[in-house]
């Protein structure tokens, strides 16, 4: 293998070890190994062109998910790719779908989505009393629940045009032609 292909490799091994912060290092010990591994391949020398190609690639996209890469390392248990967040979606999906006997996302689970995957996630990792679920905002509250009611008249709509199209369609220039008189 050529030299400058091993040396790529081993930058790509390198970033993955950093990433990984086998030794929980801090967010910002994390960050300088990074920056040191991104400067040195920014100062190689003289490099094949696929070789160049390829550190300009990983260049870009690193500074692409700059903004957010380091997160995981300040907030404890926040997962650190995408992967574990899809585990976490996917595993709800699976449970809803074995609750429901359904092969679809419940009207449920997509009416109230946000709540129910909070909580299903919420409650994986630790169990809640009573005093610990009381409310604390009304007005955040409140704005859910008109979030919620606002997706379950979305879906109540759905329904009745399904169920009659031209009586729906009906109600609704019956509903416009009583605007544009008061109007």
């Amino acid at each position: 293998m050529w030299p400058d292909v091993q040396a790529g490799y081993a930058w790509v091994h390198r970033a993955a070890h950093i990433l990984t912060n086998a030794n929980h290092l801090s967010s910002t010990q994390v960050r300088q190994q990074y920056e040191e591994l991104l400067e040195t391949m920014r100062s190689s020398g003289a490099l094949s062109i696929s070789l160049q190609q390829m550190d300009e690639t990983f260049l870009k996209v690193t500074a692409s998910y700059w903004p957010g890469l380091f997160h995981c390392y300040e907030v404890a248990d926040l997962p650190r790719t995408n992967n574990d967040l899809e585990h976490v979606f996917g595993s709800t999906r699976y449970h809803e779908r074995r609750a429901t006997g359904r092969k679809q996302a419940s009207p449920g689970l997509v009416v109230r989505g946000s709540v129910r995957l909070v909580a299903a996630i919420a409650t994986q990792n630790s169990h809640f009393r009573g005093s610990d679920l009381a409310l604390r905002d009304l007005e955040q509250w409140r704005t859910l629940r008109k979030q919620i009611e606002h997706r379950h008249e979305a879906r109540r709509e759905q329904y009745r045009f399904r169920k009659d199209p031209d009586g729906y369609l009906r109600a609704l220039e019956e509903q416009l032609s009583q605007r544009t008189m008061r109007s």
